[in-house]
């Protein structure tokens, strides 16, 4: 694969909850989401094997969110945290992996209601996103952070999370 070419794409039906404090399930007009708390940080992971094709660069990963109810569009903000965790063949015990330490991102809301915001958060090669290698299983951990951003308008829905080589 080259830079630009997309690794895996998650919807709300792919999220697996954390033990605690996991964004939970709801549609909006028919459409899944994870709505997380605007009080309480929450997350959800996604699991998924980096593809054959990948060619060892970094990744962005983006974000596709929305408020439940409008505050100020275009002006509110959300803190997003976003962790990654390679599972080595042979080598890493899923008993007492831990995630890499995240990368972060406030993004501003969309400028109407009901619109989806795109958030990119980026990563190296390397340690910044747990060595991940091709054909290796990974899982990513996305959270909100409710106590950052200029307001706090309701739950954030999270609708996809995209993830390509850069």
């Amino acid at each position: 694969m080259a830079s630009g070419d997309t690794l895996a794409v998650f919807t709300a039906l792919h999220g697996e909850p954390p033990s605690s404090n996991y964004a939970t399930f709801d549609t909006r007009n028919g459409v899944p989401v994870l709505d997380f708390d605007d009080a309480t940080d929450e997350a959800i992971i996604f699991a998924g094997v980096m593809p054959d094709a990948y060619d060892s660069g970094g990744y962005t990963v983006t974000l596709g969110w929305m408020f439940t109810s409008s505050g100020t569009p275009g002006t509110d903000t959300c803190a997003w945290n976003v962790y990654w965790m390679s599972v080595t063949d042979d080598a890493d015990d899923l008993d007492t992996k831990a995630f890499a330490a995240a990368n972060s991102a406030t993004s501003t809301s969309a400028t109407a209601d009901g619109e989806v915001k795109y958030e990119d958060i980026t990563f190296t090669d390397g340690a910044d996103s747990d060595s991940v290698a091709k054909n290796e299983y990974f899982r990513i951990k996305v959270e909100r952070n409710a106590a950052s951003g200029t307001a706090s308008p309701g739950d954030a829905e999270l609708v996809f999370v995209k993830i390509k080589e850069t």
